[in-house]
């Protein structure tokens, strides 16, 4: 026997590099926005069912108690991956209130059709689960407080005068992204450019316009 190998032979071997010990190098937001990534992946590919700490720790290539000690059970995980993937939709200011509404309309549509599947497919069980409808987590993802983006369009057109400045209730306010929503899951598929311009023309603008409307 060689020299070299009487002195391996007398040492214990290395261990093998794990998963965990590769993420557990990743640290602060960086592994936390792996395990994000992981987390969304996981629940396009598997929906609410398959969305289990197993699935997304095995996705991100770490243990399930690393994603426990960031989050103590899966809807707090759930939500913390909505809250990364759902970002704020592009309000226009174009100085005229038709244009604001179509021009929101539409960015809604482009960003939220792809959004708007996912939640009525994959998290049809955790609505079941929860009892809870997607307007309730809408407002648990949106930040506390603030106007929607229709209640800043309306109150831009009070103070440029093209509307009068009397109480409106918010479901007329908000109508337009219903009805938005509303196409979005009967069709599965984005809204045409015209049926937008319907939405404004045709039903908002005389509804914010009619007498009886405060």
């Amino acid at each position: 026997m060689s020299r070299e190998h009487e002195r391996n032979a007398g040492e214990p071997e290395a261990p093998a590099a794990t998963h965990d010990s590769a993420a557990s190098r990743r640290r602060g937001a960086k592994l936390e926005d792996a395990l994000l990534d992981a987390a969304w992946d996981v629940l396009l590919e598997h929906g609410y069912h398959g969305f289990t700490f197993e699935a997304v720790a095995t996705r991100a290539g770490t243990s399930r108690p690393v994603l426990y000690r960031r989050w103590p059970h899966r809807d707090a995980l759930l939500l913390a991956t909505l809250t990364r993937y759902w970002r704020p939709i592009a309000l226009p200011d174009t100085g005229n209130l038709r244009d604001d509404a179509i021009g929101f309309l539409r960015n809604a549509d482009a960003d939220r059709a792809g959004m708007i599947t996912l939640m009525s497919v994959q998290l049809v069980d955790y609505f079941q689960d929860t009892g809870t409808s997607l307007g309730e987590l809408r407002d648990t993802l949106l930040p506390p407080g603030h106007p929607t983006a229709f209640e800043t369009i309306v109150a831009r057109a009070v103070r440029r005068g093209e509307l009068p400045d009397v109480p409106r209730p918010p479901r007329v306010l908000n109508l337009p992204l219903d009805l938005l929503r509303h196409d979005l899951f009967m069709t599965m598929r984005p809204v045409p450019d015209e049926a937008i311009e319907e939405i404004v023309d045709d039903v908002w603008l005389p509804l914010l316009r009619a007498p009886g409307t405060a």
